[in-house]
């Protein structure tokens, strides 16, 4: 099995790109999105795990409870951009999808994301994570910190695409953009978040059930969820949920990189009005 942990990086539009997301180019550019689609994006290890786990319990923990023993989480909520030799492509697995709504799984800058979702406006939630701790999980994912700062990364640069996304938000209605720290913080408070912008109005029993089914030490242990069913990722490297924590990167930053990596996050970030808290 090729591992995703060392891909060749190169330049694709300006960004950063490995071949596993960019052999099926047309075919996810022309994409037909449907207007009931829901779209997670994402950078890389900023929680679309977590949050495609809370979308797929409030539409179908309660219809098809089946699902949730016995599908993976990476089958229930296809990756669109992925293409792996001896594996269906994402947009392959998308269009058999019979469930309704779809919920897909994006790592894309907003600017690639095929144009179909804009036309059938579907709604799209984004998830951010600080820039630290996404450099931390990177790093026990890939290995790295110098490479995070120089935006040379499989899907570019962080601070291109969150802010990215958070442009575009300001001009689309149909994007909600939450924070991984507002989700570790109050998780029912983002719950009905989601809800409301998802038009749902679910029981007072099964926000109890998301709540607690979501819980990361629940999540890691649920085998359907955690990444173990996914022959992808080698978890003996490092697990692929690791701790889900806000200001683990306190943990690895020496002093002499956390001043490098402040003044550098300045300038890139100089021109916006995104905020993230590095700590709680």
């Amino acid at each position: 099995m090729e591992s995703l942990s060392r891909p060749t990086l190169f330049d694709f539009h300006g960004v950063c790109m490995t071949n596993y997301f960019t052999d099926n180019w047309e075919n996810v550019q022309n994409f037909r999105a449907r207007p009931d689609d829901i779209v997670l994006a994402s950078y890389p290890k900023a929680g679309n795990t977590w949050v495609s786990y809370i979308l797929d319990l409030l539409y179908f923990g309660q219809t098809s409870p089946e699902r949730q023993g016995s599908v993976p989480l990476h089958e229930r909520v296809p990756f669109l951009e992925i293409q792996m030799s001896g594996y269906p492509s994402g947009v392959d697995v998308l269009n058999e999808l019979t469930s309704f709504p779809r919920i897909i799984k994006t790592h894309l800058p907003v600017q690639f994301l095929p144009k179909s979702f804009w036309e059938q406006n579907s709604k799209i939630i984004y998830v951010a994570r600080n820039a630290k701790d996404s450099a931390v999980s990177y790093f026990h994912f890939d290995r790295m910190n110098k490479r995070f700062m120089e935006g040379k990364m499989v899907f570019g640069s962080w601070y291109e695409h969150v802010r990215g996304w958070w442009e575009k938000k300001q001009t689309c209605s149909n994007i909600l953009y939450l924070f991984y720290e507002d989700l570790i913080e109050d998780t029912e408070q983002e719950l009905v978040r989601i809800c409301s912008f998802l038009g749902l109005s679910p029981t007072t029993e099964l926000k109890k059930q998301v709540t607690e089914k979501v819980q990361f030490d629940n999540m890691k242990n649920n085998k359907m969820v955690n990444g173990s069913a996914d022959e992808v990722f080698d978890l003996k490297i490092s697990p692929f949920m690791r701790k889900g924590r806000v200001g683990d990167w306190n943990n690895h930053f020496t002093v002499q990189q956390d001043e490098q990596f402040n003044e550098d996050y300045k300038k890139k970030m100089k021109n916006t009005d995104l905020q993230f808290r590095t700590v709680l």
